[in-house]
């Protein structure tokens, strides 16, 4: 039987991140210089891609992406290993800057009882109860970015609002949708899984009083750029 291998891509550029990230981020909240001076290197290549920062590549170590998976699945192949390489550099540079001078560890994994999804995010930018519109614009001009380069640039303006409200994210769940987004027919399902977890964020004990609901997942997939 064989087993199909993009979802080992995935998994594999969520698990590099997140080994990558947890290391720095433990050591940059001990104020390790190592650690300090690594996240203004890598604070650098936020909104860039991959290719343009030779700079970082010593930084980033993307050799696990190589290696055969110890389940014994085959190496990623050459689009793969691209995808993955790619989501690894945006997810951890978008990181860098999120961490910058925050007192707690901006990326932290994702849980049922504690979602940490981009769309829960962005929600969580929002008094409870209620829209800002120029939030939720910032999430659909994400989803409907043209290419990786557009739409690490409109993440990386999300990460700043993030980073102003101490609001965390789990950026080895970034890693795994930047990694599918790249796919063909990723980018809907990246799309709709960003909707779905901002429509289903609410605050504790949050109570729509003045009846505005969050729009549903469709309509975040559904709405068209307005730049």
């Amino acid at each position: 039987m064989t087993t199909s291998t993009v979802p080992t891509a995935r998994a594999q550029a969520a698990a590099v991140t997140g080994t990558l990230i947890t290391r720095l981020q433990t050591d940059y909240l001990n104020d390790r210089p190592q650690a300090v001076a690594a996240l203004a290197r890598l604070r650098r290549g936020a909104g860039k891609e991959f290719a343009q920062v030779p700079d970082l590549w010593g930084l980033i170590d993307t050799g696990p992406l190589h290696r055969t998976a110890e389940d014994g699945g085959r190496p990623l192949n050459d689009q793969e290993l691209t995808r993955a390489e790619n989501a690894v550099h945006v997810a951890i540079t978008l990181w860098a800057l999120h961490q910058q001078s925050r007192p707690k560890g901006m990326h932290q994994p994702n849980h049922r009882e504690k979602p940490r999804g981009l769309g829960t995010a962005v929600r969580r930018l929002m008094p409870p109860g209620d829209i800002t519109e120029p939030v939720l614009k910032r999430l659909i001009r994400a989803g409907n970015a043209p290419d990786l380069t557009t739409l690490s640039q409109r993440l990386r303006d999300i990460v700043l609002l993030l980073r102003g409200e101490d609001i965390d994210l789990d950026y080895a769940l970034l890693a795994e949708q930047l990694c599918h987004w790249q796919e063909p027919g990723g980018r809907d399902a990246v799309r709709r899984a960003w909707g779905r977890s901002f429509h289903a964020y609410r605050a504790p004990n949050e109570a729509d009083a003045n009846g505005q609901t969050p729009p549903d997942a469709a309509t975040i997939d559904t709405l068209k750029d307005a730049s």
